[in-house]
């Protein structure tokens, strides 16, 4: 009987331990969370939002790569479009070359801001000026917006970031789970040995 009292004394520290780290968890990283939760659900739905967030793909004349400017002259043309349309200030350095070859179109994506400019792979004629706000959601929801703005060289920020909120998130599941199934189990301790009596 004793015996018994002591491993229920045990059980309820621990379970005191594991709401405490899950409070204390939660009320330091509320902020974190909901940023997090908001920036995902975001990108979750980018697709359904007609453009808003996720610029529509738009179509070339020709998906035949023979018909194609060479890409050099495809990325003069978007980076004029982009000083002539958007900013003259804006730098024409890029992130990424999408290659739309089934819809006829290249994406030029810009490394410092979140503009891209769609054109016609065969005639190099402007289909789309796009504002990326997926990027910057993106960016938001993993912290490297942080990186950005603070030019870390190997995105030490965004490691950092994501590494507390992946071990919070690990934290949280852990101990919510224990926090469930552990009173549980000592209900169930207590009935059996009652009906055992």
């Amino acid at each position: 009987m004793k015996s018994e009292i002591i491993i229920r004394q045990k059980q309820a520290r621990v379970l005191r331990a594991f709401r405490k780290i899950h409070r204390t968890t939660g009320a330091i990283l509320f902020l974190f969370f909901f940023f997090v939760a908001i920036t995902g659900l975001t990108l979750g739905w980018k697709k359904h939002t007609g453009g808003l967030i996720l610029p529509k793909s738009y179509n070339g004349t020709s998906t035949n790569l023979k018909d194609w400017l060479p890409l050099d002259s495809l990325h003069k043309i978007a980076c004029k479009v982009l000083h002539d349309s958007v900013s003259k200030d804006l730098s024409p350095e890029l992130e990424r070359i999408d290659v739309r070859k089934d819809k006829g179109m290249v994406k030029f994506v810009f490394i410092d801001h979140y503009w891209g400019i769609q054109l016609d792979g065969a005639t190099g004629k402007l289909l789309h000026i796009e504002r990326r706000r997926s990027d910057f959601i993106e960016n938001l929801h993993d912290g490297s917006i942080l990186d950005y703005y603070f030019e870390t060289s190997y995105e030490q920020i965004k490691l950092v970031y994501t590494s507390i909120m992946g071990t919070a998130l690990l934290t949280f599941t852990v101990t919510g789970f224990w926090l469930w199934i552990g009173p549980k189990r000592m209900r169930r301790k207590t009935q059996g040995r009652k009906r055992n009596k």
